[in-house]
């Protein structure tokens, strides 16, 4: 999997610091409880004697199982002491206990060596608000794309039914274990789906763990501008503009929205090179046409764009006046 590294970063130390909090505060009661009830501080001193010789007999004792069975009894006996010494005065057996979020993983974020659901959980959520999606993600989805608005022409239905069913087996396929997903151009005009249908794509590829990043043509490249002229200093690993070459997907929304010069050719032939080089997917929606394409944007660019990324073609009347119409 391809979680976010910042994330995981981020996650993981949450999770370290709400484990660690959970001991302090355990930590806390049983001390506040020794001044309250003083025979508990016996009664634990006693419970880390019994551990101390459980494991002196599995280094020294002649017979070591028996004599751990033994003392294992003994431990045992000594635990239910504890729990009914604390019933006795009003508390719950489990008082000085951790009180952890997720009881299957004490909060450390992994069972054994398998990552806990509740950290999977968290990192997705991560990844819905990184990538840039979030709020569309509440209203854009493959279960709400609807295929009732390209029913007035047959044959526009059937490409657009063919482009649903191919988004979700993108999204479901989605690896960067070996195979390399296509990169995708996604061609038509105004209102036709292509940033709902990225967005499910990415939804699901984020929910199975990888890192996604969306922005609007417009948006990418003022990221690279400010980078370049807002500080004086130009794009390295690890600045704000990395993640463009680094994330598992890029999804570029709206390309031929932005002012076309010398600079954003450079920062769009950088982004789509490098990531074809890498051999990290892509997908751009236009509204322009491929004619359209080639007049707006350098040779080195369009060739990359008609030439190695799969087209996907998008039909039909705008969405958004059909909606406001009925």
């Amino acid at each position: 999997m391809g979680y976010n590294k910042e994330n995981y970063k981020r996650i993981r130390t949450e999770f370290e610091t709400r484990a660690l909090r959970a001991q302090e505060e355990a930590d806390a009661r049983r001390f506040e409880l020794y001044a309250a009830i003083p025979e508990l501080a016996e009664q634990d001193r006693r419970l880390s004697a019994v551990g101390l010789r459980i494991m002196q007999a599995a280094l020294n004792a002649k017979d070591p199982e028996q004599e751990i069975a033994r003392l294992r009894a003994e431990n045992e006996q000594a635990c239910a002491a504890r729990a009914q010494l604390l019933l006795a005065h009003g508390y719950p057996a489990d008082y000085t206990e951790p009180q952890y979020e997720c009881k299957l993983c004490s909060d450390s974020g992994y069972v054994g060596i398998k990552m806990c659901s509740c950290m999977r959980r968290a990192l997705i959520d991560a990844g819905m608000q990184s990538s840039g999606l979030s709020t569309l993600m509440r209203t854009q989805s493959f279960e709400n794309f609807s295929l009732d608005y390209y029913r007035a022409k047959p044959e526009e239905a059937r490409r657009m039914q063919e482009n649903l069913e191919f988004a979700k087996q993108y999204a479901q396929s989605f690896t960067t274990d070996g195979k390399h997903p296509a990169s995708l151009l996604l061609l038509g005009g105004t209102g036709l789906g292509k940033t709902h249908l990225s967005t499910a794509m990415a939804r699901v590829i984020i929910e199975r763990g990888y890192d996604v990043l969306y922005n609007s043509a417009v948006g990418m490249i003022s990221d690279f501008e400010y980078r370049r002229f807002g500080n004086g200093l130009t794009a390295t690993e690890g600045d704000d503009t990395a993640r463009y070459v680094e994330c598992d997907l890029l999804i570029i929304d709206d390309l031929g929205t932005e002012v076309i010069n010398q600079f954003t050719l450079s920062c769009l032939y950088h982004v789509i090179n490098t990531r074809l080089n890498l051999q990290k997917p892509t997908v751009i929606s236009t509204n322009l046409t491929p004619t359209e394409l080639r007049k707006s944007y350098t040779d080195r660019i369009t060739s990359r764009l008609l030439g190695e990324y799969q087209l996907l073609p998008f039909y039909g009347t705008d969405v958004r006046r059909q909606k406001l119409e009925r």
